[in-house]
């Protein structure tokens, strides 16, 4: 007998509240966003496009007893959150609105997906360059850490230089040199007066500031953090989140010798660190003390679920049981979320190399599955592994990558493109990634 050694999962911080606490959090912060997606789940044709369309925010607001802005807004923290998706013109509750009352880590990943994507949130202050806002979001991780590491409040001076320096550092990295001394910008004469991106030390000083401040409200908003006079401190959740993601947690290998018992979503969690060889050892040890009938089923009911990692999981186990699963496999090929997986488990049982398997896969197909592989890296690996993912996609420049994207309707491409935007060191591909996130949550073009 073997024994196998695994990394214990990270603690975190001292002080930071147990998850159904954090759950708690989370669901008092989204809870008008909760109530206008049941509102919406309940009713006919709630408000088929984003924003919604006038008549339904009125009948919502009256409903809801909110006010129109506060429908707005919740709305789009429901589709941000992953509580409704919209599916053509329909717009259906999503997964994470069935789970929310009963399932905790469903609602941390919604919360964190509102975290993630808090500069969609709180629309960026007019007359500011696209560029100066993207340096802003992209400096933000970095003033997330000082507070995170601060462990209580830091005062906004202190934000400010952190933020100045990451945004002098980020042109150091594009080799942009500063004007001579004694040169004067030749926009800034002509820029309208309370214009903020001009030039100049004094300008730049003032226009950091602005977004700082528009950082700060916009993480404060998603309840991030909580703003004082001067200061600034991450609340339990922002806490939390900050230090998951610096730690990059995934998910954390299970003895062997418990998945045989464990339920075909924690079986399939337990093998998500292993390799392809161990990984189909435990397979095939849990499919051995089931009856083939009960545990395809139990598979395919986990595929069908919210994530996307357990989705292509369970299409790896059922590549374990073979020949007696694949009636089951064949019929979820009218399931769109399925299909794409179901099509290559189906052309590698009839005998094409892997490597070739992908040709049965139409264009959209493919691109279906990028997003939902996507999904499950952003959801569980590392950041890099999200960037690397952009070379497997069929598409082969990145704008026709995104163009296809967008048309594909993913109920999760926002939250996959606002994560890759984050995760991405490129800034030219992170802005264009940001903004057909913003195209597609906005549903513009």
């Amino acid at each position: 007998m073997t024994t196998r050694r695994t990394r214990p999962a990270p603690r975190p911080p001292e002080g930071t509240p147990p998850r159904a606490e954090l759950a708690r959090q989370a669901r008092a912060v989204l809870a008008d966003a909760v109530r206008i997606a049941h509102w919406a789940a309940g009713t006919p044709g709630p408000g088929t496009t984003a924003p919604l369309a006038a008549h339904a925010l009125e009948r919502a607001a009256t409903a809801l007893e909110l006010s129109p802005a506060q429908v707005r807004a919740g709305w789009d923290r429901a589709r941000l959150a992953g509580l409704v998706e919209l599916h053509g013109d329909t717009a259906r509750p999503g997964w994470r609105l069935r789970a929310w009352d009963r399932d905790d880590s469903a609602v941390l990943r919604g919360w964190v997906a509102l975290f993630d994507a808090w500069s969609l949130v709180h629309a960026a202050p007019e007359g500011i360059e696209a560029g100066a806002v993207a340096e802003a979001v992209e400096a933000v991780p970095q003033v997330l850490s000082l507070l995170q590491l601060s462990a209580g409040p830091v005062t906004v001076p202190a934000l400010l230089d952190l933020l100045g320096q990451r945004v002098a550092e980020l042109h150091e990295e594009r080799c942009e040199v500063p004007l001579d001394p004694g040169r004067t910008a030749p926009a800034a004469s002509a820029a309208p007066a309370g214009t903020a991106a001009t030039a100049g030390p004094a300008r730049s000083a003032d226009l950091n500031a602005l977004l700082l401040d528009w950082a700060l409200e916009g993480l404060a908003a998603v309840g991030a953090l909580t703003l004082g006079k001067g200061h600034a401190t991450l609340t339990p959740l922002g806490n939390w989140a900050v230090w998951v993601k610096l730690e990059q947690i995934c998910v954390a290998a299970q003895s062997p010798a418990g998945n045989i018992e464990q339920s075909a979503a924690d079986m399939l969690l337990g093998c998500a660190r292993l390799t392809p060889g161990p990984a189909r050892d435990e397979y095939r040890a849990w499919l051995a003390a089931r009856t083939v009938g009960s545990a395809v089923a139990e598979l395919l009911a986990v595929a069908r679920g919210e994530d996307a990692l357990l989705r292509g999981l369970a299409f790896e186990a059922l590549r374990v049981v073979g020949a007696p699963a694949e009636p089951e496999v064949r019929a979820v090929l009218a399931e769109p979320s399925l299909r794409p997986y179901a099509l290559l488990w189906l052309a590698e049982y009839e005998g094409n190399d892997p490597d070739d398997a992908q040709d049965v896969l139409s264009r959209e197909e493919a691109t279906w599955l990028w997003v939902d592989t996507a999904a499950a890296v952003a959801d569980h690996g590392e950041t890099g592994l999200l960037v690397r993912h952009l070379d497997s996609a069929v598409q082969g420049t990145v704008p026709a990558l995104l163009d296809e994207v967008r048309a594909v309707g993913h109920p999760r491409t926002v939250q996959v493109l606002v994560a890759l935007a984050a995760a991405h060191p490129d800034p030219a591909l992170a802005k264009a990634v940001r903004r057909a996130a913003f195209q597609v949550h906005t549903g513009g073009a």
